[in-house]
């Protein structure tokens, strides 16, 4: 189990990213959030096996396809024990 902070920047609001990654996750049995950044970047969490939450990462470097991702940061973070993934 591990857990990791996803933010990504570029053209990712307005595109369904929060959206698409609530259905990466719950597809994934992740659990944790997404949310708008007010400079317009997407901020994510993600709990959950090992492989799952890597795969989750991942999708975020691709995100929907309306969506123009520039950079991506993964960080490590402690698990919560956190339920369930919400968009924020």
């Amino acid at each position: 189990m591990k857990r990791v902070r996803v933010v990504v920047s570029g053209r990712v609001q307005g595109v369904f990213f929060r959206a698409d990654c609530e259905r990466v996750a719950v597809a994934r049995g992740l659990a944790g959030f997404v949310r708008n950044l007010p400079n317009g970047d997407v901020e994510a969490a993600f709990e959950g096996p090992d492989a799952d939450v890597d795969a989750a990462a991942a999708w975020c470097s691709e995100g929907p396809v309306l969506a123009l991702v520039g950079r991506v940061e993964v960080s490590p973070e402690p698990t919560t024990g956190e339920s369930g993934f919400r968009i924020r």
